[in-house]
């Protein structure tokens, strides 16, 4: 039997009100989960936590453990109805002493304790209950008899007057009792579906704090290879950047000590010609003939190795002090380098996938081009023959298929068309309107109507906030996680929105034009563009 001192255990030392989910420590105890966590957080830069009961200390937080036992105790204490001895009514005819009462006597309106119930009246019309205060509330408010029915028509309490000559004359009516008992087993039902659903709460909100968790962890996880990246990449670049420089300065110094020797032999041959052209002007201002003409011819004064000398420096074309530029291949080489550097952020995935639509697979109001990349709305129905995979409704699908892998393929859009892109597997209905992109689980798109963009798969819509402003959409697939990502082609790229999916058939690019045209845009392209990066080895 249930007692204060027991209630008084359910409550937590925390709140000091009863536990509500409770977790408990290593150590033992147990407190609300809430109250804990709370707690705990407060501890978080202490660097030690520690149990608030006992004050046993631990160094990292102590994982919380749920105490099933003792919950289920608590919801079955507080579910049972206090005993006669604990409701505080005491017995109307002790009035020397505060005496418990154990039955109170609704004729009488007067409590009992167990001396004076051997000495009551134990004729029918002294109805016995459980201790109450209010044993007014007991009786008929219009005869002033004993509650001792139920009226299921009326769904009130009565008295046997009230049944058999009052309002509920005629009713269906059951003992109180019995009465009770129904509505107590319907309310254990709803208490049992309360508690399930609220285990199922507890447990989606486990979920969820684990699925955050990891979130963060792979947030944090990203981060830390992008950081890593661009510093291995801050490094090389720093590096090179080192290499080119004390290679130009070795450049430089090897030109310095080329130019410095040049100079010094222009110098000499500069004063030997000033010498010769001195002895010239001086036979030049000789009064004596004999003694001009017996010098050598003016010849024979110039330097006999001039005329090879200039042979050896280009002839006069090229003077003789002209250098080279600096080696200019090796800073080419640098930038191949650089080119390299960056060629090692490697991608996973494939880059713009090459798509062709499938004029086999075209309504007859669509116009595709000759490329088959464009599919444009008309209202001059084509003569194409009728087929099982030809669709009854303003569609085409490519004739390239996606099993595995990363791929996106882009599209060109008319601003004030109406329109659907997206992807869908070969098994979707070819007619009536379950057929349309979206509008079943066999197909994902994205759609313009009544200039309101929307994204839509198995007839479920999902508004965005505000409409695309570009006119290109990119469409991302990845197979193996089950992904179809839509993006915005704009500066920067927008992310619109990601279906998730366990992708069970191949998938095909799907277009729908209902007024305007659709243009699949590159293909083929570049396998490294830029999806994913790693740092490098």
């Amino acid at each position: 039997m249930e007692s204060a001192a027991l209630r008084d255990e359910l409550d937590c030392s925390i709140c000091l009100i009863t536990y509500t989910d409770p977790v408990m420590l290593r150590c033992g105890h147990n407190f609300c989960r809430v109250c804990i966590d709370r707690l705990l957080d407060t501890q978080d830069g202490a660097g030690v936590y520690s149990c608030p009961e006992c004050r046993e200390e631990y160094q990292e937080r102590p994982a919380l453990m749920r105490n099933i036992a003792l919950r289920n105790l608590m919801e079955n204490i507080l579910l049972t109805p206090p005993t006669p001895t604990e409701t505080g009514i005491c017995c109307t005819y002790c009035v020397d002493s505060a005496v418990p009462a154990v039955r109170s006597c609704l004729h009488c309106e007067a409590s009992l304790c167990d001396k004076h119930l051997r000495a009551h009246s134990k004729s029918p019309e002294h109805v016995l209950s459980e201790p109450g205060t209010s044993l007014e509330k007991r009786k008929c408010s219009v005869h002033k008899k004993v509650l001792e029915y139920y009226c299921t028509e009326d769904a009130a309490c009565i008295c046997v007057s009230c049944s058999l000559a009052g309002e509920h004359r005629g009713h269906q009516v059951e003992m109180l009792d019995e009465a009770s008992e129904k509505k107590k087993r319907k309310l254990r039902n709803v208490l049992q579906k309360l508690m399930t659903k609220r285990e199922e709460t507890e447990e989606r909100v486990q979920s969820v704090v684990e699925h955050w968790r990891k979130a963060q962890e792979k947030a944090a996880g990203e981060a830390e290879r992008v950081t890593a990246l661009f510093t291995d990449i801050r490094r090389r670049l720093d590096d090179l950047e080192k290499r080119v420089l004390r290679e130009i300065s070795r450049q430089e110094k090897e030109e310095s000590l080329s130019l410095s020797a040049l100079i010094q032999q222009l110098e000499i041959k500069k004063d030997e010609l000033s010498r010769k052209m001195r002895h010239i002007e001086e036979l030049c201002n000789m009064a004596d003939p004999l003694t001009v003409l017996q010098e050598p011819d003016t010849g024979d004064l110039c330097d006999p190795e001039e005329g090879r000398g200039d042979e050896d420096t280009g002839g006069h074309d090229r003077q003789p002090y002209d250098v080279d530029d600096l080696d200019v291949i090796v800073i080419s080489d640098t930038f191949l380098t650089l080119c390299d550097i960056i060629s090692g952020i490697r991608i996973y995935g494939e880059g713009p996938a090459y798509i062709l639509l499938d004029v086999n697979t075209a309504d007859n109001n669509l116009i595709i081009s000759d490329n088959l990349k464009t599919a444009t709305w008309t209202e001059e129905e084509q003569n194409r023959p009728e087929t099982a995979e030809r669709f009854q409704c303003s569609q085409v699908m490519s004739s390239r298929r996606f099993s595995s892998g990363r791929h996106y393929w882009d599209v060109e859009i008319s601003r004030s068309g109406i329109w659907m892109v997206g992807m869908c597997y070969p098994s979707i209905d070819r007619r009536g309107h379950q057929s349309i992109i979206g509008y079943n689980n066999k197909s994902w798109g994205m759609m313009r109507y009544n200039n309101q963009d929307t994204l839509i798969h198995d007839s479920k819509v999902i508004r965005l906030p505000d409409n695309i402003s570009s006119d290109r959409v990119r469409i991302y697939l990845d197979y193996e996680a089950g992904q179809l990502s839509f993006y915005e082609l704009c500066d920067p790229i927008r992310h619109l929105h990601t279906f998730t999916a366990t992708f069970t058939e191949p998938l095909h690019a799907a277009l729908c034009v209902g007024k305007g045209s659709i243009k699949i845009l590159g293909g083929g392209g570049n396998p490294d563009c830029h999806w994913k990066i790693q740092p490098m080895r």
